[in-house]
């Protein structure tokens, strides 16, 4: 089973800027499609940024899109979700989450494909 830890959460100001890291290990880092979800309190956990194996294809919902950035580096078996612009409504914990059986170019849309999961990291934007 592979681990995958996070780091870079805190507290900012909105309008503030954040970049979490996530390590993996275990693992052939390459061999796994990269996602970054969110769970506030008392809502339900959701997909943020998703990349591809070969790291060209990614996806973002509406409320992130032109704001987060996510990316990968398979040389270091590390993503990354660059956070610009945040807002109070981006608080929540952020994990990082492994998928496998994916194809090289595709994205890992839904939860359940997704196998191994960090612990989360707390992001928390001030008004």
């Amino acid at each position: 089973q592979g681990q995958l830890v996070e780091s870079g959460g805190g507290l900012v100001q909105a309008g503030g800027s954040l970049r979490l890291s996530c390590a993996a290990s275990g693992r052939t880092f390459s061999s796994y499609g990269m996602g970054w979800f969110r769970q506030a309190p008392g809502k339900e956990r959701e997909l943020v940024a998703a990349i591809s194996r070969s790291g060209t294809r990614t996806y973002y919902p509406d409320s992130v899109k032109g704001r987060f950035t996510i990316s990968r580096d398979n040389a270091k078996n590390t993503v990354y979700l660059q956070m610009n612009s945040l807002k109070p409504e981006d608080t929540a914990v952020y994990y990082c989450a492994a998928a496998d059986s994916v194809g090289y170019y595709v994205i890992a849309s839904f939860r359940n494909e997704y196998i191994d999961w960090g612990r989360g990291t707390q992001v928390t934007v001030s008004s």
